[in-house]
């Protein structure tokens, strides 16, 4: 069986994010290499840190790309075999972790590295909003008239957009006014827009330092921007920067997964977004999130589930 392994952006960091895997010896290493990046313990981090601080760049991203490590790492001996492995927004890095394109340290170094280059070359002033109920040829007239950008394709009319405040408040005020449905996100960076198109060159080169590998064998690697299925590393590199200052198309990702004939999709969160919109495709329960979880003998049952 074909397993849709999706791995979450940032967004849902709590304070119980790793509660499912306490107890795990396995995971020694991973906490270890993470503790060195984010200078304590994660596990200790997300309970004793001011909530506030899960959301930054530094912190978040490091958090995300653990948590859908230790879940992949958790699963043990009921990992898929055959498995086709996306992942939303820093959720993509975590993905290429998770497919054995990247070892450990390596990810974790690389998911630091991009939350400071974001950060320095984000303006000061941007942020990223989301907007329902809108087609995107309508979205794309509002959102060049206002200097913004669609950032992510969550669905025929699902989107996130960015940009500078003002602009982003002055998009959403017109979008609300067409019927769609607006919403600020608790984001102070425009992530998937040109304005990051500074980082997204140095993170290339981060990326050939690190000397990425193709996936494992059975393990089918999507790339976020437009769904397609990485074969070539090099090319695949690029559409991992790329994708930092890129539109990203969650929408075309999904719709990869089942036309690789996955049959279950599993949310390594935080959260569960991803499980959320990948459910329509996905019927009757087969969409589920760790976080659903309270044991992982649970998660494991589910996941050898005929």
């Amino acid at each position: 069986m074909t397993v849709a392994i999706l791995c979450s952006g940032q967004g849902g960091q709590h304070s119980g994010m790793f509660d499912l895997f306490s107890g795990v010896p396995e995971l020694e290493p991973l906490f270890a290499a993470a503790s060195d990046q984010l200078g304590q313990d994660p596990r200790r981090l997300v309970q004793e840190a001011d909530p506030a601080a899960l959301f930054t760049d530094h912190a978040g991203q490091i958090l995300c790309c653990i948590q859908a490590l230790a879940a992949f790492t958790a699963l043990d001996t009921v990992r898929p075999r055959h498995a086709v492995i996306a992942g939303y927004s820093v959720g993509e890095l975590a993905a290429w972790g998770c497919a054995g394109s990247l070892d450990m340290p390596a990810t974790l170094r690389l998911a630091q590295r991009r939350a400071a280059l974001m950060d320095a070359a984000a303006p000061k002033d941007g942020g990223l909003a989301a907007v329902v109920g809108l087609r995107r040829s309508r979205l794309e007239v509002i959102v060049q008239r206002h200097a913004t950008y669609v950032a992510i394709v969550n669905g025929n009319d699902s989107f996130v957009i960015g940009g500078h405040n003002d602009a982003l408040d002055a998009c959403c005020r017109e979008a609300a006014a067409s019927g769609a449905h607006t919403r600020r996100l608790p984001v102070a960076v425009p992530s998937h827009t040109p304005l990051l198109a500074d980082a997204a060159r140095a993170f290339r080169i981060a990326l050939r330092e690190a000397e990425p590998r193709a996936p494992r064998t059975g393990f089918r690697l999507l790339s976020g921007i437009d769904g397609e299925a990485i074969h070539d590393v090099e090319t695949g590199s690029d559409k991992l920067a790329a994708q930092m200052c890129t539109t990203i198309d969650w929408a075309a990702c999904l719709e990869s997964c089942r036309a690789a004939g996955a049959e279950l999709a599993l949310e390594l969160g935080p959260g569960t977004a991803l499980s959320r919109m990948a459910a329509p495709l996905f019927p009757e329960g087969r969409s589920r999130s760790t976080e659903e979880f309270r044991t992982l003998a649970g998660l494991r049952a589910w996941l050898q589930r005929p």
